[in-house]
């Protein structure tokens, strides 16, 4: 596994990633994909986006990770994202693209690195369970846009200095 920077020529097989995990459901909280102006924006652009890596195996993207300052009145948090192509979950994908997160939101002055999983998401909670983040709120309130209560899990990674 290769982790690297993300790239705009990246943002297809990124999206496809996405989309394919959208398809199967259950463990993002997005039901449609985004087109690629909504993607860039999301992902890529800043002043919001603090870092997206890719990580990829023989030249083909597998997963991605972004880290997102976190809008509101705690200043240095930021909010993570981790996309992973079905059928890779477990396999080392996840963990070295943490790394270069961590080292990239230390560099930007990020204190506490913020993870909304649906509460339904097993996968997504062990990922970021396995990586040392904690719990610390549920909105079991929280529905999708097409109005379906899954209930949200917040955690939170304290980043130490290096």
């Amino acid at each position: 596994m290769n982790v690297r920077q993300a790239m705009l020529d990246d943002i297809p097989q990124m999206m496809e990633i996405q989309a394919a995990i959208i398809a199967i459901g259950g463990t993002t909280a997005y039901l449609t994909p985004f087109d690629r102006v909504g993607f860039l924006a999301n992902y890529l652009s800043p002043p919001d986006t603090i870092c997206c890596h890719v990580s990829e195996d023989n030249g083909t993207i597998v997963g991605f990770q972004s880290l997102s300052v976190l809008p509101g009145p705690d200043q240095g948090w930021a909010d993570i994202g981790t996309f992973v192509a079905p059928g890779l979950q477990r396999r080392g994908v996840g963990a070295p693209l943490f790394l270069a997160t961590q080292r990239a939101g230390r560099a930007a002055g990020v204190s506490v690195i913020n993870a909304a999983i649906r509460a339904d998401n097993a996968p997504g909670l062990g990922y970021y369970n396995r990586r040392g983040f904690v719990e610390y709120a549920r909105r079991p309130e929280y529905a999708l846009t097409n109005g379906q209560v899954v209930g949200r899990v917040l955690m939170r990674f304290d980043l130490q200095p290096e």
